[in-house]
């Protein structure tokens, strides 16, 4: 996910929005085209639906993406995410009493993962990046739950603070590897800040957040430029990165190398039915704040244990694990099923997440039933590759 406080104006126009052929309802669908798409498909990138926003899904393919990002530098178009400013004197307030994570961990100008949990079950509505600043935040959920995000905070909100959707005023595009810091240096943007810290400044004449974040498991940034004006950054990132390696990398490699640090997906590994004790997100949690969504819940399948928790499966075999495959112990009885899973470019073996019992320990092997067959897979707990994020 990508993140952060703009103060760039309402002078900003919206995308495109094209209208697409039926969805497989019948009922004919709109999608929203982001202000990169006509970079995107002069570089040849493949695009594909990603929470109604058309996206491009690889350019010269997932595994060389993944690579060029490990060992060089990607530049990744996420600008398809959400982005919402609440403002006001009682504007933290507000967003630490309804997110999981303590604001008051952080100050102004850093980053904080939280998530957005239901109040009855306990259940993730969304995970999402807040950034705080002086007297506001700047939260950025999943493109496909901003909507929702968004109508709780304002259904939540007391008089006097504001939450604006910028959802498409600003873009997002995202920095990641070993060289990033080289490329951000070369075009002369700040990149000696630490882990989940921000900066806003002028570039160019252009007013653009840069960010330490990133979910590639790299050293990384994210920048968010008006949308309308995102194309002068894409065009020098890229003029930079490629003499070093890098390349334009798709949301394709950006699920590949999420799933080699085990960074859970919202509407895979976390949804409204899976709650942050069960998805080992407890570090995410302020649970000596007074007030969360989801809160008593939450407390209380910590004390009891959760029924089910999130674990890294790695194959013993030639099994590619995906969502929804049934993962059963040596007596074939049933222990969960895969909520992630892909082929690890780095490792050259199958990888994946999944929810299992309780009784399932860190070593353990399970069978998971590849296409009609069982796969031998070990239980481990993810990274799956060493992360480089500080």
């Amino acid at each position: 996910m990508l993140r952060l406080v703009l103060n760039s104006g309402d002078r900003i126009p919206s995308p495109l929005v094209t209208d697409v052929a039926a969805t497989s309802t019948g009922i004919a669908a709109t999608v929203i085209e982001g202000p990169l798409a006509d970079r995107h498909r002069s570089l040849g990138a493949k695009l594909a639906e990603f929470g109604g926003w058309s996206m491009p899904l690889s350019y010269s393919g997932v595994v060389e993406e993944h690579l060029a990002t490990r060992t060089a530098v990607g530049i990744f178009d996420v600008s398809h995410l959400g982005k919402a400013v609440v403002r006001g004197d009682r504007a933290i307030d507000l967003v630490n009493a309804a997110f999981t994570n303590d604001l008051d961990r952080i100050g102004p100008g850093q980053a904080q993962y939280s998530l957005c949990c239901d109040e009855e079950t306990g259940g993730v509505v969304d995970d999402v990046i807040v950034y705080r600043g002086t007297s506001d935040v700047f939260v950025v959920p999943n493109a496909a739950n901003a909507a929702t995000v968004i109508a709780m905070l304002q259904d939540a909100a007391p008089p006097g603070v504001d939450i604006s959707d910028r959802h498409r005023d600003i873009a997002t595009l995202a920095v990641q590897g070993p060289k990033s810091q080289a490329v951000l240096e070369a075009l002369g943007l700040p990149a000696a800040m630490d882990y989940m810290a921000y900066q806003r400044l002028d570039w160019r004449g252009l007013p653009v957040a840069v960010c330490r974040t990133g979910y590639t498991g790299e050293h990384g940034y994210e920048l968010m430029p008006p949308a309308a004006e995102a194309g002068v950054l894409w065009d020098a990132l890229l003029e930079v990165a490629t003499p070093l390696g890098g390349l334009p990398c798709g949301l394709g490699a950006r699920d590949t190398l999420r799933t080699e640090m085990g960074y859970p997906l919202h509407g895979q590994d976390l949804s409204i039915a899976v709650t942050p004790v069960q998805a080992r997100l407890g570090w995410a949690v302020g649970w000596d704040k007074p007030a969360f969504w989801g809160r008593d819940v939450l407390i209380r399948e910590r004390e009891v244990g959760a029924p089910r928790l999130l674990w890294g499966l790695r194959s013993e075999d030639r099994g590619i694990p995906r969502p929804h495959m049934a993962v059963r112990g040596g007596n074939d009885g049933d222990l969960g099923e895969i909520t992630s899973g892909t082929f690890s470019p780095s490792l050259k073996v199958g990888i994946g997440l999944a929810l299992l019992a309780r009784s399932v320990g860190d070593g353990d092997e399970v069978r998971v039933d590849v296409r009609g067959k069982p796969s031998a897979m070990r239980v481990v707990k993810p990274p799956f590759v060493e992360p480089h994020v500080r």
